[in-house]
Order: structure tokens, then C-alpha cells, then sequence
């Protein structure tokens, strides 16, 4: 039986997210102290609104190019994860936040992940372009003419039989 000690983590995380402010307090002062949970809380914001952007951009550029764009969606979502432990007051949480905004912890951690991760979709004809190629309906100008169609009253339509009713 295996036993997950995340659980009893995020219990014991505001206790020691408090005793940090404690110590950190009785250093730096407590002025200080809010000051820095306040930066870290702009620059996690600042983050988490510039990164969410370019980590779209970075997937629709791998896409473009035919390639698997898991990893760029994982960094992506480790960069998110950091903004928003950034957000979250506390110094233990800014700490696992500065560590996965650095590229090595993020391809470890990708490395571990990978092999839970299933990609339900398969990448190999040049991302969505090869998408909705066979349901093309070709159609004649008897068919369909912008010109005369308001000119062309359709007697069958169900449109018209209600509004004869």
C-alpha cells in the first residue's frame, strides 16, 4: 500500500508558509517582509500574463512544423504552475516556483512526467491543416448564385409553409 504524502503537504503548507514569514520577519523586518510577498506576487501576475502567450505561440509554431508540441505544452504548464505559485503568498512556494522557472528542473521534471502523459493525437501531417480535406461539397451556379438567389423564392422550403399558416 502506497502511501501519497501530498495530502499532508498542502495541510502542513500554510503552517509552514506562516513560520516562514516568521523567520523571514524577525530578519528583514516586517515591512520588508510584505514588500516582498507583494513583488513576488506582481512579478508571478507579470508572468503568468506574458508566458501564456508565448507558450501559445511556441505550440503553433511546433504544430506548423509537423512536430509532437508535448514538451512545449508541458514547459508551458510548469511556467503557469510558477507564476501561480508566485501569486500565492508565502516564501515556499516562491521557492518551488524559482525552481521550476529554470529550464533544467523543467526538462527533469518533464522527463519524469512523459512517461504518464498519453498524447491522444498523432502530429504527423503537419498539425490541423490535413483536417476537413473530405468533406468539401463542390457546388454549380444552378446550385448556388449569390446574384439571383433573393430573386428565386423556394416554394418547398418549411420556412415559407409556416409563414402562410
Amino acid at each position: 500500500m502506497r502511501i501519497s504524502l501530498f495530502p499532508l503537504f498542502l495541510l502542513l503548507l500554510p503552517l509552514l508558509e506562516i513560520a516562514g514569514f516568521v523567520i523571514v520577519g524577525r530578519e528583514v523586518g516586517a515591512l520588508a517582509t510584505v514588500g516582498l510577498v507583494i513583488l513576488s506576487s506582481i512579478a508571478g501576475s507579470l508572468l503568468l500574463r506574458h508566458q501564456g502567450f508565448g507558450v501559445m505561440a511556441r505550440v503553433r509554431a511546433e504544430m506548423d512544423a509537423g512536430r509532437d508540441p508535448s514538451r512545449q505544452l508541458a514547459h508551458g504548464a510548469m511556467i503557469v504552475l510558477a507564476s501561480i505559485l508566485l501569486i500565492i503568498p508565502g516564501f515556499i512556494t516562491d521557492i518551488f516556483a524559482i525552481l521550476l522557472l529554470l529550464p533544467p528542473v523543467r526538462d527533469l521534471a518533464w522527463r519524469l512526467l512523459k512517461s504518464r502523459i498519453v498524447v491522444a493525437t498523432s502530429f504527423t501531417g503537419g498539425g490541423f491543416r490535413g483536417r476537413g480535406r473530405d468533406k468539401v461539397i463542390d457546388l454549380d451556379n444552378a446550385d448556388y448564385s449569390r446574384d439571383d438567389y433573393p430573386n428565386r423564392p423556394d416554394h418547398n422550403s418549411p420556412w415559407r409553409r409556416l409563414k402562410n399558416d
